[in-house]
């Protein structure tokens, strides 16, 4: 049941499970940080990780730490974790590169095995769309922009990858994957676009059928500005794929230094360059948090957190373009206000941090694992002093900045 007192919302703090894990992540005093849909704060663990592995591992260990510390393997030992939160066996998941890379990576390699249409719908994250764009322009395979509210009904035989968002980044809204793949049979590969679902929503890919997907590691993994992204492939298909970016990290036998490419096993071969050490260390530890909670209970808590936002919202008459109570919804919220700009702006200000999305998009993010009911019943308070008072309205928060 939604609160309705501010007493109310710390009553259900005090029986919250998830409560606990707030004290793993290091916030500053006096923010409500609701952006983590964006940039994930850091764990406690992740900054220590940083510093011991630049410290003792890279400047003591030197060279040597690629054996000793296991900095080989990390981006196996990351995809493993990953590969839990997403019901997907541990060898079906490797971290590398970034999202718009391993789109490239994935959906070239789809096309060269079936040629065909490349498909998005029009509304997609937008770098997905730009990738795809570029990649059309270099092999001339056809691009088709779906309207917005295309069903799986859209999936024409011309079609031979779609590359889809389980979480639409602004409305929230989740796609049914086993539908699409239902509908998708085996003419059409989709490409799950998992960067804002891995970590606060409930996903079994296996179950659905889902074969091929990408996520970054920096919004609800909490794995730091920048982190690397992740590739899945089922292990069925990875082994008949052949992935455009043949780098050393994806061959066989990368230390051999043969003059020609053997790609490796599964996924390992959509590694490519040689990984980020420092990242993925940092990754490595931010995931240690999810060992031991259920991810179910995490996207309830989230679901509850936004239907108390946005029941809020609508007292002060804001109107939402996300999912409904009744709907299931990824972690974040979005409402509508012709001056949404200078109002998040204000809100940071006062330490509540969300974002904006233009056109009038104010977006709100909701990670259980650091968020308590009081934070975001205080949060929305503060918001409504905003508008009531018109603080936004100074001109101060008008001043656009290169990052919204």
């Amino acid at each position: 049941m939604t609160p309705a007192t501010r007493e109310e919302a710390s009553a259900l703090d005090d029986k919250d499970p998830l409560a606990r894990h707030k004290a793993r992540f290091d916030l500053p005093d006096g923010v409500i940080y609701l952006d983590g849909n964006s940039l994930g704060p850091p764990p406690k663990a992740a900054l220590a990780r940083l510093q011991s592995t630049g410290e003792a591992e890279w400047r003591g260990g030197l060279i040597k730490s690629w054996n000793d510390a296991g900095w080989i393997d990390l981006p196996k030992t990351c995809g493993a974790k990953i590969a839990r939160l997403i019901g997907a066996r541990d060898d079906e998941v490797i971290v590398a590169d970034s999202v718009s890379v391993n789109i490239f990576k994935l959906t070239a390699a789809l096309c060269a095995k079936a040629p065909g249409a490349i498909a998005y719908h029009a509304d997609e994250f937008p770098t997905d769309g730009y990738i795809l764009q570029g990649l059309s322009n270099l092999t001339g395979s056809p691009l088709i922009s779906l309207a917005p509210d295309a069903s799986h009904g859209a999936l024409y035989s011309d079609i031979s990858v779609l590359v889809k968002s389980v979480v639409h980044y602004k409305t929230a809204a989740v796609a049914d994957i086993a539908a699409w793949e239902t509908a998708a049979q085996n003419h059409v590969a989709i490409i799950w676009d998992l960067s804002h679902a891995t970590g606060v929503l409930n996903i079994d890919m296996q179950a659905a059928g889902a074969r091929y997907g990408v996520g970054c590691g920096y919004k609800y993994l909490n794995g730091g500005p920048g982190a690397p992204a992740f590739v899945y492939v089922e292990r069925r298909a990875a082994a008949t794929l052949n992935q455009p970016l043949s780098g050393w990290m994806g061959h066989a036998a990368p230390f051999d230094f043969a003059p020609d490419y053997a790609p490796a096993p599964g996924v390992e071969r959509f590694a490519c360059g040689t990984p980020p050490i420092l990242s993925l260390s940092a990754l490595d530890a931010a995931l240690e948090i999810f060992a031991d909670i259920d991810i179910a209970a995490i996207e309830t808590k989230a679901k509850l957190l936004g239907d108390l936002f946005l029941a809020r919202c609508a007292a002060l008459d804001l109107e939402s373009i996300s999912p409904p109570p009744s709907k299931r919804r990824g972690g974040h919220v979005s409402v509508r206000f012709d001056h949404g700009y200078e109002v998040v702006q204000a809100l940071i200000a006062h330490g509540v941090i969300g974002d904006f999305r233009e056109p009038d998009l104010m977006r709100f993010g909701f990670s259980p694992l650091f968020l308590g009911y009081r934070d975001v019943w205080d949060a929305a308070e503060t918001l409504r002093n905003i508008l009531e008072t018109e603080e936004w309205r100074e001109a101060k928060y008008s001043m656009r900045r290169k990052v919204t």
